[in-house]
């Protein structure tokens, strides 16, 4: 039985206790969010090495880091740095996105070493497999992206994303409307080229019973994807994302129906307007599911800093109810991330979440930020960079007033605020 199931029966799993503690609630809140499908617990059943995640409605807001190989940039040794600095710095989750290389191979390589959730897009192996043997993507058979998706599940991968809402429907709405940017999405675009080039309905829409049976056996969280998210603000929250959504929505429905957890995906390149609307939206039509966003970022025109953009995007679309922010890094739209790039990505997402959860009143936030103000007051350091994000950082930027006695630091000196209002 899938946590889904087992909650329904009214049982408390082992998992669910563990999550509860983590997240300072009740166990019974945790199953009561699974049944209603606002909640997920991610992990799979062969992935037993990493403590269970649980996402959702009223829990912390979590995030995800992004690593992966690519043709031009093909190091499995730089890719799990990545994936150590990512945990290290407090990454809840991580995806494995490679396209360049013996993709099984470094999936079963990044298993070994993970210590939190992982997620990949199967198709992107299918597709790689298919290039490999000299063939066009459109010469994928259903059957090779469902093999692809059975490896993943047996090799204990927690959650995948899948691009069921890329139709024929949903493209033709896209379509019609007109994008600057049309279809971002790896997944997405190589969907709908399939499509295109065979003339077919896709298999992870047709063959949806099919999906959900792989998933059941794994308990692997369907992630489904938003493979007609904008990629330009001026695409936000068009007749293609929304058509996607209204099928994501049914899907999700199908789902727990089935017995499988879900969540799903969103935008993407967001104007700061409509953020707001389109976590609600989400929230509306896939009855609560939890949600899982790129972003978002409310402008285009930041390269080198779309770490900071997703930040701001990210913090009103946490307290607005998004549920899990995947990161963005300053390499953003430029190149495969560095390993400072990934330290900061991942700083900064966490950053939103943490804003996100103080507007959600998510239990323990404020207190954190309330210890810190006492720290401040008190002249304790030690405590200041222990309750800081990025310890590491605040150390390193840390001086030191000698003017005012090691007290206050180099910035006001003897003119500290703190230490002059002190009676």
């Amino acid at each position: 039985m899938t946590q889904l199931e087992k909650a329904r029966k009214g049982l408390i799993t082992e998992e669910m206790k563990i999550c509860a503690d983590e997240e300072r609630v009740a166990p019974e809140y945790i199953r009561q969010g699974i049944i209603e499908g606002t909640i997920v617990i991610v992990r799979n059943v062969k992935h037993l090495s990493i403590k269970p995640l649980a996402i959702g409605k009223g829990l912390r807001t979590k995030v995800n880091a992004n690593i992966g190989t690519s043709k031009d940039n093909n190091d499995l040794i730089l890719e799990l740095e990545k994936l150590k600095i990512a945990e290290a710095v407090g990454a809840d989750a991580v995806m494995d996105l490679s396209t360049g290389g013996d993709l099984a191979m470094i999936r079963k390589e990044v298993m070994k070493k993970a210590t939190v959730a992982i997620g990949t897009v199967p198709i992107y192996q299918a597709a790689v497999k298919i290039l490999q043997e000299k063939k066009a993507i459109s010469a994928m058979t259903a059957d090779d992206i469902f093999a692809v998706i059975e490896e993943n599940g047996k090799d204990g991968v927690d959650f995948i994303t899948v691009h069921c809402g890329v139709t024929r429907l949903s493209v033709a709405a896209l379509e019609g409307q007109g994008r600057i940017l049309g279809i971002v999405s790896r997944g997405g675009a190589m969907t709908a080229n399939w499509m295109y080039c065979n003339k077919l309905e896709n298999p992870l829409y047709e063959e949806y019973d099919r999906l959900l049976e792989i998933a059941h056996r794994y308990d692997m969280v369907l992630s489904l994807g938003d493979g007609l998210r904008p990629g330009a603000i001026e695409d936000a929250t068009d007749q293609g994302q929304l058509q996607e959504l209204i099928i994501l929505g049914q899907l999700a429905q199908r789902a727990r129906a089935a017995g499988v957890q879900v969540m799903i995906e969103g935008p993407g390149h967001v104007p700061l307007t409509e953020i707001v609307a389109n976590i609600k939206l989400q929230k509306e039509i896939c009855q609560g599911a939890p949600f899982y966003v790129l972003g978002p970022l409310p402008t285009d025109i930041a390269p080198g800093y779309d770490h900071i953009t997703s930040a701001i995007g990210g913090a009103i679309a946490g307290a607005a109810g998004a549920d899990f922010l995947c990161y963005v890094t300053p390499a953003e739209h430029l190149r495969l991330p560095t390993l400072t790039d990934v330290r900061e990505g991942v700083i900064a997402a966490r950053i939103a979440a943490h804003i996100a959860d103080i507007a959600k009143n998510v239990c323990g936030a404020r207190e954190r930020d309330r210890k810190m103000s006492q720290c401040r007051k008190n002249f304790d350091w030690q405590g200041q960079v222990d309750l800081s994000i990025d310890p590491e950082k605040t150390v390193a930027l840390l001086e030191k007033s000698k003017s005012a006695q090691d007290e206050g630091c180099t910035m006001c000196g003897e003119f500290c605020a703190i230490k002059l209002g002190k009676r």
